[in-house]
Parts: structure tokens; sequence; C-alpha cells
């Protein structure tokens, strides 16, 4: 019997009457341990790059915020641009502050910026004794940190000196002309200062009227007030008196004393012998003494109480104008 050939069909039909399996479902290439571990080391390598990049940006806003307090080199404190203190070799209080920081520490961090030419440094803004006393311990200096304008940090510098009050008024003098010769304008000037329109051009006409070289021969001078400093640079108006104080200044028994002593041997180095002091004071209805008038070879000043009554001398600078043209038209 002749065989038949095999058709297509008869081919591709199922051999028996048991259903046809459906094909199995592609499986994925397995996966070896080795790879599986690298895949996990690289997820948490990039999620600790996330967490110290966070942890970065939080600290960098602490520092320019201000907020937080960290330790630098004194090397890498740059002075400020402006400086609101005289160099003075007879500081007692200095050497307090050095025992001080060595026995307890710094207790007040200093205020700095990052500096606006040096990559890597900072310029101060105050805290110039507590730089210099930790540099002389050879510590590091604790500091914060602020993004500052040079207006920010001129009235950030005046502002904690105020609250001190270590400073001395020719200091603030000197602080106050300075700010101007570097172009601040006045509403500058008088934040940093915490100072009136009137007394900031009191502490400016006082600095202007006195060489810089003489207050700097002289030293802050804390007991020398106001009055003092004004009839000082009065009597440096009168003939010779610059030159009387040159020769004074180059004596070595000048330099060595105390800066008190030396206002006050300048102050007698301007002083004719025989002047004559003819001093009064003029005080309101109720008996209150207001103003001092002291006469000297021919000038006249009037110091004002402002404790007493804080605000009749800018009344009475304010109407210097009004006052001048009264007192031109009198009968």
């Amino acid at each position: 019997m002749k065989q038949r050939r095999p058709t297509l069909a008869g081919l591709l039909a199922p051999q028996d009457d048991s259903p046809v399996s459906p094909p199995a479902a592609q499986s994925s290439p397995a996966v070896s341990p080795a790879t599986s571990g690298a895949l996990r080391a690289m997820g948490l390598t990039l999620k600790q790059m996330s967490e110290d990049a966070g942890r970065s940006r939080e600290l960098q806003e602490k520092l320019t915020s201000g907020s937080h307090v960290v330790e630098l080199a004194s090397t890498s404190v740059d002075a400020s641009f402006l400086l609101d203190r005289i160099p003075d070799h007879d500081d007692p209080a200095f050497d307090t502050l050095v025992e001080s920081i060595r026995e307890h520490g710094q207790e007040i961090p200093i205020l700095v910026r990052p500096h606006p030419e040096v990559s890597g440094k900072y310029q101060i803004a105050y805290g110039r004794r507590r730089l210099r006393a930790t540099a002389q311990l050879n510590i590091p200096v604790k500091a914060l940190v602020r993004n500052l304008t040079d207006a920010e940090l001129v009235i950030a510098q005046g502002k904690e000196n105020l609250e001190r009050q270590d400073l001395s008024f020719i200091e603030r003098a000197l602080f106050a002309h300075n700010l101007e010769e570097r172009g601040f304008d006045r509403k500058t000037i008088t934040a940093a200062l915490c100072v009136d329109k009137a007394s900031l051009s009191l502490l400016i006409s006082v600095a202007r009227s006195i060489p810089q070289s003489l207050i700097a021969a002289i030293g802050p001078a804390p007991k020398a007030g106001r009055p003092r400093w004004m009839e000082l640079a009065q009597k440096l108006l009168g003939p010779d008196s610059l030159k009387a104080v040159e020769t004074l200044v180059q004596d070595t028994t000048f330099s060595a004393a105390d800066s008190n002593t030396r206002f006050a041997r300048v102050m007698k180095a301007v002083t004719p012998a025989n002047t004559v002091h003819r001093d009064s004071t003029w005080s309101n209805k109720e008996g209150t003494k207001l103003v001092s008038i002291v006469r000297r070879s021919g000038r006249t000043s009037l110091h004002f109480d402002e404790k007493a009554e804080p605000d009749f001398s800018a009344f009475l600078v304010d109407r210097l104008d009004d006052l001048y043209a009264a007192f031109k038209l009198r009968a």
C-alpha cells in the first residue's frame, strides 16, 4: 500500500488528543549578585551626595546669615576698611581682656564678612580687640560670618561700639570724619553713630579742626570729653600753636606718657600763660543750669548739659541762621 506524504496541516496538527500548552513567557536575563550589589552601592552613594550637598547648603546659609558661630584662624581675618580706634600702646583694658580669654575662653564672637577682594579671607566689622587677643594667645577666633555691604558693615561697627561704650569722644569724631571722607552719606553716618544731625556736625567739625597726626600722637584720651577737645580745637587756631605742639610731641617723654597725660600736656602747650578765664553758666527759669559759657583769649564756647535738656543744643544749632539775622538787624 502506498504511503501518503504528510501534508503541512498534518505536520502542524497535534499528534494526540492532549491540549496544546501555550508558549512559555520569555523570562528576563538573570541578574548576578555582583551587579545587584553595585546598583545598591550606587544608589547609596547618590543619596549620601545629596544629603552632603543639603548639609553644605544649610551650613552656608547659617554662615552668611550670621546664625552660626565658626572658628577662624586670626590670620584669615583682615582689618575693616575703616578703623574706629586710635592705636595706643597704653591700654590696660586690653591686657585684662587677654587674661580673661586665656582663663575663660572667648565668650562673645566677633562679626566678619567674606572679604570682598581676597578669596578665602574675611574682613572684620567689629571685635578688633578680641581678634588681637586671640592672635596673641595663638588660638582660633570665634566669629559670626555675614554677607554685609560697606554701609551695613560700618553701621554694625558703629552700633557695637556704642553698645559697649568703649570709644572715646575723639575716636567717635574721627570715625564720623573718616566715614564722610569715604563718601558715606549723613543718613548712614548718623545710623552708624546713633546721633542726631547737630551732634554729627559737631563731631566732624572737631575732627576737621585738629590735625590727624596730632590726634594719633595724643591717642584716645578717654578722660578728655567733648568740651575739652572742642577747646583744644579752638586753641590750635591761635598763632604758633601748631609749632608749639610739634615741638612737644617730638619729646621722648611725651610718647612714654599715657594718653590722658599726653592730652593734658598738649592743652598746656597751647594755652598762653596770661590767659584770663571768665567762665559762667546759664540757667532756665526753674534754676537748672543748662549751658556753661567758657571764654578763652577772645573766644567763647557754649557747653550744653544734654542730660538735663537733651534737645536744646540741636534746637539752637538749627536756628543759628535766624539768630544771626536778628543779631544783624538789632537796633
